[in-house]
């Protein structure tokens, strides 16, 4: 619903509707709306990086390991699209602490997608024309607009539009 109708625009009583629950039965769960949008980010977020380090420390070269962080990363954020689109939507309404826990966790996984990169430079992989934070802040901008213009059941299946967005990042990485 915060995918579809913004965050701002979901009441309360259509989420319960939604969900066939009583209000009494989501506060138990969840003090405020505001704890569904946190967990939303919270929820993909550490999905993400829990893959992400499990690949990082995983066999094969720099290379390797990066091309399948960033494959993973289209994956999960095409599997979970909505989730997505509502992160990068809403981020600025959660409260200011949990702005900066979002932010402190995006950062944390950012570091650790640059630091294959840098690992990948330094094995020779990659080039170290464009610095590895550069490359990084590039590959997430674009993965971060894929939810205003993607759509499940289009012409392009998310395997095929992951696979673009990965050949693109590793060949500009070369380069």
């Amino acid at each position: 619903m915060f995918a579809e109708k913004g965050y701002e625009n979901t009441s309360v009583q259509e989420i319960v509707n939604a969900a066939g629950v009583t209000k009494g039965a989501m506060y138990h769960y969840f003090g405020a709306k505001d704890d569904l949008l946190y967990e939303i980010y919270h929820r993909l977020l550490g999905l993400q990086m829990r893959r992400l380090e499990e690949i990082a420390e995983g066999p094969g070269d720099a290379a390797e390991r990066l091309r399948a962080a960033a494959r993973d990363v289209l994956h999960t954020s095409l599997l979970y699209l909505d989730d997505l689109t509502v992160f990068f939507r809403s981020t600025h309404l959660l409260s200011a602490d949990r702005r900066e826990a979002v932010r402190a966790e995006r950062r944390r996984y950012h570091e650790r997608f640059r630091a294959l990169i840098e690992e990948g430079q330094r094995e020779g992989a990659f080039g170290t024309r464009t610095p590895a934070d550069v490359a990084a802040h590039f590959f997430f901008g674009s993965l971060h607009q894929i939810g205003a213009w993607y759509r499940p059941g289009g012409p392009l299946k998310a395997e095929e539009v992951g696979e673009h967005y990965v050949d693109l990042f590793l060949n500009g990485l070369r380069g």
